[in-house]
């Protein structure tokens, strides 16, 4: 029997790793997709041992977005199960966006419609070189969700956001690191390998420095630069006061005073 699982979540040591399951569906999204993405979003909210959140898939496509399969089938009611769908898969990108941890993506395959906002949720976006990019709503009719409306004009810009979603323009993975979209393309063959350094190598970081650091990024682009001075200033003396800070510097000093 086929398993109806849509998302699985892990947690271990400091890792959460939110895998979309359903590859024989290329990781549709539909309600129970929005529903199990929801729970699994809170579940890492609320776990503050975790350190950083990985996103990634099974099967050869990241995402193909919408189920329209799905929105057929409930074409009597459309409009409240598209609501639902969409309340819930924003409620789950508010907690990732919102959470201390940073969130990496990694992207194996096709990113397309609410697959590409999922993949933009990461801080840090990783991909396949084989990897596909394209906005695809406008061309079933329906407007963006998943904020990629919000993510993709700060990543490129204005004028070349409204044509990537407007003209669903194809991108490959070199050409969405050319513009900025994402942030590392790997060759195929050694995707998991360099996302696994990548996951282990932020999951090492000094306690409190990345949220630190997210928390700071989120604030900058709707502030001035006297206000993001005053968050820089208290953020830093806060966390060098910290113990786990502290920790490090001192291990730092006694290294230096060995050599």
């Amino acid at each position: 029997m086929m398993n109806d699982q849509r998302i699985s979540l892990s947690i271990k040591d400091g890792i959460a790793r939110l895998v979309m399951t359903g590859a024989a569906r290329r990781n549709a999204v539909d309600l129970q997709w929005c529903r199990e993405f929801a729970e699994a979003t809170i579940a890492c909210a609320a776990d503050d041992s975790i350190k950083v959140v990985v996103l990634s898939a099974e099967g050869d496509f990241f995402s193909v977005g919408g189920d329209i399969d799905n929105f057929i089938a409930n074409r009597a009611h459309l409009r409240p199960h598209v609501l639902e769908m969409a309340s819930l898969f924003h409620l789950g990108i508010m907690r990732l966006h919102q959470g201390a941890a940073p969130v990496i993506s990694a992207v194996n395959g096709m990113a397309a419609g609410g697959g590409f906002s999922i993949a933009l949720l990461g801080d840090i976006v990783l991909a396949k070189r084989s990897a596909r990019f394209v906005a695809a709503y406008t061309s079933s009719g329906l407007s963006p969700d998943g904020g990629l409306t919000y993510n993709l004009p700060r990543l490129v810009g204005i004028r070349r956001a409204f044509e990537l979603m407007a003209l669903n323009t194809p991108l490959s993975a070199e050409q969405a690191l050319d513009l900025g979209i994402i942030t590392r393309v790997f060759d195929d063959a050694s995707f998991e390998a360099d996302v696994e350094a990548i996951v282990q190598q932020v999951a090492a970081m000094p306690v409190g420095a990345l949220p630190a650091l997210k928390k700071l990024m989120a604030a900058s682009l709707d502030s001035s630069l006297q206000q993001q001075l005053d968050r820089e200033a208290e953020s830093v003396s806060r966390l060098a006061a910290s113990p786990a800070t502290l920790e490090v510097l001192d291990a730092f000093l006694r290294r230096r005073t060995k050599r």
